[in-house]
């Protein structure tokens, strides 16, 4: 199952199924829990709440202190909240991996090559560290390696890549 971003309403249709034996299946085998990090759809469908630069990584200081946990990016938030999740489904062994992280070029509000770079170097830079509640480093992988301009319907599903469709760099980014 897939789901692509926490929607209230999916959740609660999972609530009383079986979904325990997929966390439990998880955390007896030692397998992750996959899961799509994207603070730039949390911060486009919350400008008001949510500071560009606590999305792209770019935060002087600690923007959200939960309990002992301070949280300087949206991306730690987001990745610990998949955490707190499987602790309270007694699966806290449970490894996250984020199987799909970026931010567009081009296509949509704050979708910028320089916004893309930044956001993208930063995660690169920061997997390294973990987050607040799990300090050590992240397996992560950038969506998408090349932008695909026949993708859609949104335009700014396009430009998600680090490359053009011709092989040319979309952006500066250093691995």
């Amino acid at each position: 199952m897939r789901i692509y971003f926490p929607d209230a309403n999916a959740l609660q249709a999972l609530s009383g199924s079986n979904i325990g034996l997929i966390v439990d299946y998880l955390a007896s085998t030692g397998a992750p829990l996959l899961a799509n990090v994207y603070p730039y759809f949390s911060y486009v469908d919350n400008q008001a709440q949510i500071d560009i630069n606590y999305a792209l990584f770019t935060s002087p200081g600690t923007v959200v202190q939960d309990g002992a946990n301070a949280y300087q990016n949206l991306f730690d938030a987001l990745v610990d909240t998949f955490y707190s999740a499987l602790e309270s489904a007694g699966a806290g062994s449970v490894n996250v991996v984020v199987s799909e992280s970026g931010w567009p070029s081009a296509g949509g509000t704050a979708a910028t090559t320089d916004n893309a770079q930044t956001y993208n170097q930063n995660l690169i830079k920061h997997v390294g560290q973990g987050t607040p509640k799990r300090p050590s480093a992240i397996e992560a992988y950038v969506f998408a390696m090349f932008n695909e301009d026949k993708k859609g319907p949104a335009e700014i599903e396009k430009h998600f890549g680090l490359f053009n469709p011709d092989k040319s760099p979309a952006y500066p980014i250093s691995f």
